[in-house]
């Protein structure tokens, strides 16, 4: 059993995951160093912070050491692991835009094996790896993935897939040289964070009214549930695994009613077609090439509304402990937190 008398490293500390584990981790052990780029906007975490430890959330955050460090600036991440026992990746790079591939392949895969090197070469006792569901391979009939789903390079894979399944061989790879690591593939993430990226937005744009839905589906978690993962697998014996962690299949329709239900908004009552989403995403390319500005509906992305993906979650009930948060508790808590004078945008 690993011991908690160790300095914890956690990377991507101001995104979704990386924000809620460093606000819990820094509530019950005294030595945490985190790492965030020079241009890392750090309220979204003190929010977090704020909203778990209301009365002494000030003083917590200056227990952190916080390192300026990317992923591929080696002296600066060399600097960051000085004394370090345990380390939580949860940087990455999120991007399903083909330009950016370069871009994905240096953070992600380049920035994960430096991770490994380091953890290496200063005998960290152990590495939680935070991957993706975009990594498993499908299944046929639809039969749910899980962690036996093996990858399928001559799949439509995306950039972002593609890069997330490189930064797991370098894991795997630092295993085989003797660092002992665990994966997690979470799902979709539900939980407060930044309301302008990720599966926050879905909240943000159903509390101004979503018209119509997308006919998809996929496996959605709660945000506490894969920081309580990652902590167990951290503080158990097991290693040299992965584990998807999905509480529930639901299909957009579902997900997007739950959601509006629980921000007391809207209710979308007609799908949208894939070719009319599709049509949208040409349209929005030549606006950002006629105008400038970033593309915001990806082809990759409109395809992953449309796809129907299910998964198997059950092996994580094996990790001591664990249990998944009932996912309806998880849009409630995510929608009251967005509802919320101090979070709202």
């Amino acid at each position: 059993m690993l011991t908690f008398n160790c300095m914890i490293l956690i990377t991507g500390s101001t995104g979704l995951v990386g924000s809620h584990l460093l606000a819990q981790l820094v509530a019950k052990h005294p030595k945490i160093r985190a790492t965030k780029r020079a241009s890392s906007d750090l309220s979204i975490f003190r929010i977090i912070l704020a909203l778990y430890y209301p009365q002494n959330s000030a003083e917590m955050e200056e227990r952190i050491q916080w390192v300026t460090a990317d992923l591929t600036d080696i002296p600066a991440l060399t600097k960051a692991f000085e004394g370090i026992s345990k380390v939580y990746h949860c940087a990455a790079y999120i991007s399903f835009d083909p330009k950016n591939f370069y871009k994905l392949k240096k953070a992600n895969i380049e920035g994960t094996a430096n991770v490994v090197n380091l953890c290496l070469k200063n005998d960290v006792e152990k590495l939680i790896h935070v991957s993706s569901i975009a990594t498993l391979g499908e299944e046929p009939n639809n039969k749910p993935m899980d962690e036996t789903s093996d990858w399928n390079p001559e799949a439509p894979n995306s950039v972002y897939a593609i890069t997330k399944y490189g930064a797991e061989m370098e894991v795997w790879r630092g295993q085989q040289e003797g660092l002992a690591t665990a994966i997690v593939n979470p799902g979709v993430i539900i939980g407060p964070g930044n309301w302008n990226s990720g599966s926050c937005v879905i909240f943000k744009r159903a509390a101004r009214g979503i018209p119509r839905y997308t006919t998809g589906s996929s496996g959605f978690v709660g945000v506490w549930d894969v920081v309580k993962a990652m902590q167990l697998l951290m503080n158990s014996d097991l290693q040299g695994q992965r584990y998807v962690l999905v509480a529930e299949n639901r299909d957009y329709k579902q997900f997007i009613i739950a959601v509006c239900n629980a921000l007391g908004a809207k209710v979308p009552k007609k799908p949208i077609g894939r070719r009319s989403m599709l049509m949208l995403a040409v349209l929005d390319y030549w606006r950002s090439k006629l105008f400038g500005g970033k593309q915001k509906l990806i082809k990759d992305t409109v395809e992953s509304l449309y796809s129907t993906s299910n998964f198997n979650g059950k092996k994580a009930l094996e990790i001591p402990g664990f249990e998944y948060q009932d996912l309806e508790q998880a849009i409630k808590k995510t929608a009251e937190a967005y509802s919320s004078e101090v979070l709202i945008p």
